[in-house]
């Protein structure tokens, strides 16, 4: 799940956008990112050979336009994520499918990825794959893995191989999937075109989260491919820009808690996230708790129970 905007952040004017760009050391995005305006629920689009995606009917603000469904194979297919429970969305991946649906993987088990999962699976005898649901409000209990999926286990599906890559952060059982053959990265919400994905304490881990990104930043890849909004077409250089955005916002909370006195997680949103909208600031909020459980865990800051200090 994401903080879904137009931009990086949704800024109140144009000097504000522009300085958020300025944050992250760029003057604008990377190319591909917010080619999203076309994207509609329920539409098939044919993305390579062999590779589909359908957007379920859940748009919002933490969705965009919907969370994405792909379908990969044709006389074979494999679904990953199949988005919430929604019948009607269910009943368009089957349509959707070139050829029995055999296997369906699941990035992490968020409500708006995995719980059609199930009612997929019965209607077509599939194969369930991806990590058990942790505990936590956000997450899916419903969901189960027929098998569960690790970081480097690999499926063979209709003439090529997609191999798990464990990507914590977002969530601890978020996993990405490799389509070797083409070198496609199908991220979930690891990577998103349009937002940047929510690191929500206790189930997201900044840490964790940019450990993943450079991790998957290794790996040689052609395209991102993101579970909302359109396809990313240069993989390092997006990640580059996200890592740099994440740490030019934890230098702006350092700066912020330099004062002498202790400061509360609300005196702060208002000056780490001062170009984005107040009535943004409650989901601000998490990713801010984010970076501070970051510097917590690095030992360079530290909460009195009042507030938040930097250590010496």
């Amino acid at each position: 799940m994401a903080k879904w905007r137009a931009e990086d952040v949704r800024c109140r004017d144009r000097s504000k956008r522009q300085a958020a760009h300025r944050i992250a050391g760029r003057t604008g995005l990377p190319r591909g990112r917010n080619l999203n305006a076309e994207l509609k629920p329920g539409i098939v689009t044919q993305l390579a050979p062999g590779v589909r995606r359908l957007i379920a009917p859940n748009p919002g603000m933490m969705t965009g336009p919907g969370t994405n469904t792909y379908l990969l194979g044709e006389s074979e297919v494999a679904v990953i994520d199949p988005g919430p429970f929604i019948e009607a969305h269910i009943g368009a991946i089957r349509e959707a499918a070139p050829g029995p649906i055999r296997w369906i993987l699941v990035t992490h088990t968020h409500r708006d990825h995995s719980p059609a999962a199930q009612a997929l699976a019965e209607a077509t005898g599939a194969t369930r794959y991806g990590q058990t649901p942790p505990n936590g409000p956000r997450q899916d209990p419903g969901f189960a893995p027929d098998t569960v999926m690790n970081d480097g286990d690999t499926l063979d599906v209709d003439g090529f191989t997609i191999r798990a890559v464990h990507t914590p952060g977002h969530a601890p059982n978020h996993l990405c999937y490799l389509h070797e053959q083409l070198g496609w990265l199908f991220t979930g919400d690891h990577v998103m075109n349009g937002s940047t994905v929510v690191i929500d304490p206790p189930d997201g881990n900044m840490n964790q989260y940019l450990a993943s990104l450079r991790r998957v930043k290794e790996l040689d890849l052609n395209k991102l491919v993101p579970g909302h909004g359109d396809l990313l077409d240069d993989p390092s250089a997006e990640i580059d820009w996200i890592i740099e955005h994440r740490l030019d916002r934890q230098a702006r909370l350092v700066a912020a808690l330099s004062s002498a006195h202790e400061k509360t997680e609300e005196e702060l949103v208002v000056e780490v996230y001062d170009e984005v909208d107040q009535h943004r600031h409650p989901i601000a909020m998490r990713s801010l708790l984010a970076h501070l459980v970051k510097l917590e865990e690095d030992g360079k800051a530290r909460d009195t129970g009042s507030g938040w200090i930097l250590e010496d």
